[in-house]
């Protein structure tokens, strides 16, 4: 009972916070990339407080977060790692489903941000502007973040890579930063959140240039590892 009050209270403080934030992030980006920039992580940044302060739940980092032209690998479990990529990184490009830029007001800011879409169809097209996307981010020194796998997936769940990830390191040739995760435990789909805390490890970089399915089992393995002990916390 007391997770489901606390997680009502963080969707209704969130999200009400989050409508003149979003709406300043359109307006910001109208002005400059920087001031864009500046939103985007104030967004962020209200969203961890908020569910540190009335769900509980902490963040612990282990490893170095890259700010440069990387490929960044991560595990996906849910909602929480995607938001907080825009707190972590200081301009990241991030790789997400074409469907979510439809959202309104919020897709603009995402795309206006330089979100990098993935179409489901994968058809040539969406593929072509993915990697157009991708290219433009390079070029810009921002790393790229892809959720490997594809999707969300609960806690144990260990599906394989999705092909984009391998046509991003083979066109890009960059190294690869894998981060494995444990946010599902307490941030799990659906309303009611726990409180604990959630690590994120960011591994050594992988250069570029292996195989396609060297690279793949490598970046599958390194994102599927346990985590914990020796983080820092946030």
């Amino acid at each position: 009972m007391i997770a489901l009050l606390r997680s009502l209270l963080f969707t209704a403080v969130f999200y009400l916070g989050s409508v003149p934030i979003v709406s300043g992030a359109a307006i910001a980006s109208l002005i400059s990339y920087p001031a864009l920039q500046f939103m985007s992580r104030l967004w962020a940044q209200w969203f961890y407080v908020t569910a540190r302060v009335l769900l509980g739940v902490r963040l612990k980092i282990e490893g170095n977060v890259p700010q440069h032209s990387v490929i960044v690998a991560a595990k996906h479990q849910s909602a929480y790692e995607t938001i907080m990529t825009l707190a972590l990184f200081n301009a990241p490009a991030v790789v997400m489903k074409a469907e979510l830029m439809n959202i309104a007001v919020w897709g603009y800011v995402a795309r206006r941000q330089g979100a990098i879409p993935v179409d489901r169809d994968a058809s040539t097209t969406a593929m072509r502007a993915m990697m157009r996307a991708a290219s433009e981010a390079k070029a810009a020194d921002r790393p790229v973040i892809i959720f490997a796998e594809g999707t969300r997936v609960p806690v144990g769940e260990e599906p394989a890579l999705k092909p984009g990830f391998a046509g991003l390191y083979r066109m890009l040739k960059l190294p690869v930063v894998p981060v494995a995760l444990d946010s599902g435990k307490v941030w799990p789909k659906g309303l009611v959140k726990h409180a604990g805390v959630i690590t994120m490890r960011f591994g050594e970089p992988i250069p570029p240039g292996l195989p396609r399915e060297e690279i793949e089992a490598r970046v599958h393995a390194a994102i599927n590892a346990p985590v914990g002990a020796g983080a820092v916390a946030l």
